[in-house]
């Protein structure tokens, strides 16, 4: 971990600075995959199967026998978990809504927008390093609050050909039933132009590896759209004397254990708390089964003492990241600055795990500084707002000339006539 004391803001670029990987092959790799899949369906999403997950495959479609077996597979424990998460997930998403209200803008011009549900989504899990079973419900529930008519899910198999259980799980309390064993570039692809066994999407969501991401990116230039860009996760932590250190460092930790290129950032006003959290970094680190790729995180990391509380809040917003935690007294406060973050955890104990399971928030989120443009996934994500407008002989006669006017100095005369022609019917 780099520690850096009291930086002037011309360093602060280099501090929140993601890391850069070469992605030129990795690009021209999958766009290779994405043709394939394009051009030979079905044939070649089960040979990228049996070429990346090591898995020959005779059906893509998850059956419901699979589907039964898994439930009776996993522990009745993380079931009444997966409900839990998926009420609060729920609750939260129902919140959002959309009511539209119709605006007289004009005396006879009315103007409204109803929000209208993308027929067809499809959801990629990510069952590499670790089933994340959580993203199912953060993905499923408000696709279906919204009323998506078609949810397509696609996750990678392990090498007998079987969906993990708690994924199948949390698919059948979402309410998915259209699940499909392709992982990696080839289920982007699937869902992108469809197979004779995957439909085709409208729209495209989830996390995964720089492969899937690049895949997203590609297919969403012509052909589906996809809920962001994003690269690797990463988080914030603004702590101070009041701040508790192992909390702090467990924050920082589980961040790190998502993954290599994971990154994490404390920033801190107390240089005691900054000594005493390395300590629980170390300390915690030699207790955690994925010790090795947390510790190659942390090469990516960064731990800054800043001499303010306004300081720390501006480079925060300057680094723009996916989950904010301010673990200090005084959050309140300090929230109201927040400008730039994907998701934020307020007070000692509302850690990141908070809202990566159970809260009620969405854990799909802007990463790579794109919060600074981007919202996280939440209901809008999964409708469309569809604007109507109903013009009276009122309405006509109140915007009938300016209408005209600003046609003709466009100089788009067809347009002019349009409204002329009405004009002149109620004189």
């Amino acid at each position: 971990m780099r520690i850096i004391r009291f930086p002037e803001k011309k360093e602060w670029t280099s501090i929140v600075q993601r890391p850069h990987l070469d992605v030129s092959q990795l690009n021209a790799t999958v766009a290779e995959v994405l043709k394939d899949i394009k051009e030979n369906g079905d044939k070649a999403l089960v040979a990228y199967e049996e070429k990346f997950d090591h898995v020959h495959l005779s059906d893509v479609a998850v059956s419901q026998a699979e589907i039964d077996e898994a439930l009776t597979l996993v522990s009745d424990e993380l079931m009444d978990a997966l409900r839990i998460a998926h009420h609060n997930i729920a609750r939260f998403h129902e919140a959002q809504r959309y009511n539209g209200i119709r605006v007289e803008t004009a005396p006879g011009v009315c103007c409204w927008q109803k929000s209208v549900p993308i027929e067809k989504v499809g959801l990629y899990i990510p069952g590499g390093t670790a089933p994340l079973f959580s993203t199912v419900l953060m993905l499923a529930t408000p696709a279906r609050i919204a009323g998506c008519r078609e949810i397509v899910l696609c996750t990678p198999p392990n090498r007998e050909g079987r969906v993990h259980p708690a994924i199948l799980a949390a698919a059948h309390i979402a309410g998915v039933n259209k699940i499909f064993k392709a992982g990696g570039v080839q289920a982007i692809g699937a869902m992108a132009y469809g197979t004779e066994s995957v439909p085709k999407v409208y729209k495209i969501f989830g996390p995964g590896n720089q492969y899937v991401m690049a895949a997203k990116q590609q297919v969403s230039l012509h052909d589906v759209a996809i809920d962001m860009p994003a690269g690797p996760s990463e988080v914030c932590v603004i702590a101070d004397e009041t701040s508790r250190p192992d909390f702090v460092a467990a924050d920082l930790l589980s961040q790190a254990e998502h993954g290599i290129d994971s990154q994490v950032l404390l920033i801190t006003t107390s240089e005691k708390l900054l000594d005493d959290v390395q300590q629980e970094i170390n300390r915690q680190l030699d207790l955690l089964p994925r010790k090795e790729m947390a510790a190659k995180a942390l090469e990516n990391s960064t731990l800054v003492v800043v001499d303010d509380k306004q300081t720390a809040m501006d480079l925060s917003n300057a680094y723009a990241p996916e989950h904010l935690i301010i673990a200090t007294d005084d959050y309140e406060k300090l929230s109201e600055q927040v400008v730039n973050a994907g998701s934020v955890f307020l007070g000692k104990y509302a850690c990141e795990s908070a809202g990566d399971y159970a809260s009620g928030t969405n854990h799909t989120l802007p990463t790579h500084g794109y919060a600074t443009a981007y919202s996280g996934v939440n209901l809008d994500s999964y409708n469309r707002k569809v604007t109507f407008q109903h013009l009276s002989r009122e309405g006509v006669e109140s915007i009938g000339r300016a209408v005209t006017c600003m046609a003709e100095a466009e100089q788009l005369q067809a347009h002019a006539n349009a409204m002329s022609l009405r004009v002149m019917d109620i004189e």
